[in-house]
């Protein structure tokens, strides 16, 4: 049996760019490269020899990818650069921009508040924090906001 970091060490280089060349995007193909792995670490007693291993990893990865790209999900969903794009004008284009750049803890506040009516007692029980913290996060949020959309 070989050991796994050996094995990755060693093919992995492989299966990322197979990946990568049947996925067409970095996100999916790290999908992939991560559940080919996880299903060779499930099979490898059932491996025998580098040829043997090689050749499982190749058509692992060509079916992950298949499997991947042909699942149902992906044709009821549309990348967030496309979903944000159409219904958008530019002046709330700019302002989604501005709300992506504050730090994480602004800006899920922002956008759960804004962009999807979430009260703040809402906001509070989904992100598990008081709705005194909430409140804050959403003044200081603005505070921020107000500063960068100032220039546009």
């Amino acid at each position: 049996m070989a050991d796994p970091r050996a094995t990755v060490e060693q093919y992995g280089d492989m299966v990322w760019r197979l990946s990568l060349a049947r996925t067409a995007s970095v996100h999916d193909a790290e999908d992939v490269f991560q559940e080919v792995f996880l299903r060779y670490l499930r099979h490898q007693d059932h491996l025998n020899g580098a040829e043997h291993i090689r050749a499982w990893l190749i058509r692992c990865t060509v079916n992950c990818s298949k499997s991947l790209l042909t699942a149902p999900w992906r044709r009821r969903t549309v990348a967030l650069e496309e979903a944000l794009a159409a219904p958008m004008d530019e002046e709330a284009r700019a302002v989604y921009a501005a709300v992506l750049s504050l730090p994480q803890i602004y800006r899920t506040a922002i956008h759960l508040y804004y962009y999807e009516g979430l009260s703040v007692a809402e906001i509070a029980q989904a992100t598990g924090c008081r709705e005194g913290t909430v409140k804050s996060r959403l003044s200081r949020g603005r505070a921020l906001l107000k500063g960068v959309l100032h220039d546009v």
